[in-house]
C-alpha cells in the first residue's frame, strides 16, 4: 500500500502535517508493506529537506498512491478519483461552504475518512487536535486578560518555537486573584486544565467558586452541562437525556456569569441545545465576565459575543454588550474582549503534528494496514464507491443541493 502526504492547499495555509519525517520512517518500519511519499510544500512546519534527509521520497504526482493523508479540506480541483482520503472534511454538520466538496467526493468515487468521526469500539473519538486547541486557547485567553488589564504581556503562541517555550513564558506571569471558569471535559478542556495547572491556579468546586467572592489568589472552576443547563420541565438533570434531547433544556449559567472574570469556553455545543447565555444577559450590570476565550468558536452560537472568527495574527476583538457591535480590541473597559481563533493548533504546528501522528500510528493505522476488526475505518468513512455510507445517509439531501 502506498501512502501520500498531501500538501495543504486551503487558505490561509496550514503548517501542520499528519506525519512528521521521523513518523514516516516509523510507519514503514512498523508496517513493512507500506510506502510513504510526501508531496512537496513550502509552508509545512517540517520542511521538504527534513523529509528528504530521512529518505522519504518527495513526489508531486500522487496518483499512484492508494491512501492520501491531509489535515484540512482538500481543494476540489486536487481530488484524485477512486482514492482513500483522510482529512477533516467539515461536512458532517451540513456545512454549506463544503457542500461542493462532498458532491465532488461522491462524483469521483472517493472513500472519505473523516478524522472527526474516527472512534474506537466504545464510540469515543481517538484522534484530533483538541488538546492543542485547549493549550493555545487557554494561553491566548490569559494573554488577552493581561493586555486588557495592563498587567503583563505574553509572547504570541505562534511566535514560540514550541509548547515548552510557550509554557515557559507563563512562568513569568503573576496572576491577580482572578476567577476563571472553564466549560467542558473533553480533550480541549484537558488542554486548558494543563495550562492552568502549570500556572498553579487553584481549582475549586462550582459551589466554592460561587461562594468565594474575594479569593486571595487566582482560582478556576470546571463546569459541566449540569452546572449551566437545566430541564425546562423541572425534572432532574440527566446527562444522557441532555445529549439525546438538548432541546428540552434551558441555560442556567447566570450565577457563574456574575462570578467569573475570564471565561474559557471549551465545551462542544449542539445547535439544538440552549446557549450558554444570551446577548440580553450580557447587558445585565451584574454580568461580570470581561474576557472570553471561545475555543469552540461557534459563530453566533452558544456565546453571542463570538460574531466572527479571529485570526492568528489578529486574535482579539471587543464586543460592546450594549450595542452588540464589534470594536477594536481593548478599546473600552466596559466591553467584553474576545479571543476566537478558529485554528488554534496551527500556532504550535510542530508539537500538534507530533501528537496527531502518534495517535494515527497507534490507534488508526493498525486498522488501516492490517485488519479493521473494530470497524474503525469503516465507521469513519463518510463516502465509499460513490455513495454515502449508512451512518451518513442523513447528508443525502445536503449532497443533493437541498
Amino acid at each position: 500500500m502506498k501512502v501520500g502526504i498531501l500538501r495543504e492547499g486551503k487558505t490561509p495555509p496550514d503548517k501542520r502535517v499528519p506525519l512528521t519525517p521521523e513518523q514516516c520512517v516509523e510507519v514503514m518500519r512498523t508496517f513493512p508493506e507500506v510506502t510513504v511519499v510526501v508531496q512537496p510544500s513550502p509552508i509545512r512546519s517540517f520542511t521538504d529537506d527534513e523529509y528528504a534527509a530521512l529518505d522519504i521520497p518527495l513526489q508531486e504526482d500522487l496518483s499512484d498512491c492508494d491512501v492520501l493523508l491531509g489535515v484540512k479540506e482538500v481543494r476540489i480541483e486536487d481530488f484524485i478519483p477512486g482514492k482513500i482520503y483522510f482529512f477533516f472534511s467539515h461536512t458532517i454538520k451540513k456545512q454549506e461552504y463544503n457542500r461542493k466538496l462532498l458532491q465532488t467526493v461522491l462524483e469521483k468515487k472517493i472513500q472519505l475518512v473523516d478524522y472527526e468521526v474516527l472512534t474506537n469500539k466504545d464510540g469515543f473519538r481517538i484522534i484530533g487536535f483538541g488538546r492543542f486547541a485547549g493549550l493555545v486557547g487557554a494561553y491566548n485567553g490569559l494573554r488577552a486578560f493581561g493586555l486588557k488589564n495592563v498587567l503583563y504581556e505574553l509572547k504570541p503562541a505562534h511566535q514560540c518555537a514550541d509548547l515548552a517555550e510557550m509554557l515557559h513564558h507563563l512562568e513569568n506571569v503573576n496572576l491577580p486573584p482572578v476567577k476563571i471558569a472553564v466549560t467542558g471535559d473533553g480533550r480541549v478542556a484537558g488542554g486548558v486544565l494543563e495550562v492552568l495547572e502549570h500556572l498553579k491556579v487553584m481549582r475549586v468546586t462550582p459551589e466554592g467558586f460561587l461562594n468565594e467572592t474575594e479569593p486571595e489568589s487566582a482560582i478556576y472552576v470546571q463546569l459541566l452541562p449540569n452546572n449551566y443547563a437545566k430541564r425546562t420541565d423541572g425534572e432532574a438533570f440527566d446527562l444522557m437525556h441532555f445529549f439525546n434531547h438538548p432541546e428540552m433544556y434551558e441555560n442556567s449559567f447566570h450565577p457563574f456569569a456574575e462570578a467569573t472574570d475570564l471565561l474559557i469556553a471549551s465545551a462542544y455545543w449542539d445547535p439544538k441545545a440552549p446557549v450558554l447565555f444570551t446577548s440580553e444577559e450580557m447587558k445585565d450590570p451584574d454580568f461580570r465576565i470581561s474576557v472570553i476565550s471561545d475555543i469552540t468558536c461557534d459563530i453566533e452560537g452558544s456565546i453571542p459575543s463570538t460574531k466572527k472568527a479571529s485570526t492568528i495574527d489578529d486574535p482579539f476583538y471587543d464586543y460592546n454588550p450594549q450595542s452588540g457591535d464589534l470594536e477594536d480590541a481593548f478599546s473600552n473597559p466596559k466591553n467584553v474582549s474576545v479571543q476566537a481563533v478558529d485554528n488554534l493548533p496551527c500556532e504550535l504546528p510542530k508539537d500538534a503534528s507530533l501528537d496527531f501522528g502518534r495517535n494515527l500510528i497507534d490507534k488508526v493505522f493498525p486498522s488501516l494496514f492490517i485488519k479493521d476488526k473494530d470497524a474503525i475505518i469503516e465507521g469513519a468513512s463518510i463516502t465509499k464507491d460513490g455513495k454515502l455510507t449508512e451512518p451518513f445517509l442523513y447528508l443525502q439531501d445536503f449532497a443533493n443541493g437541498k
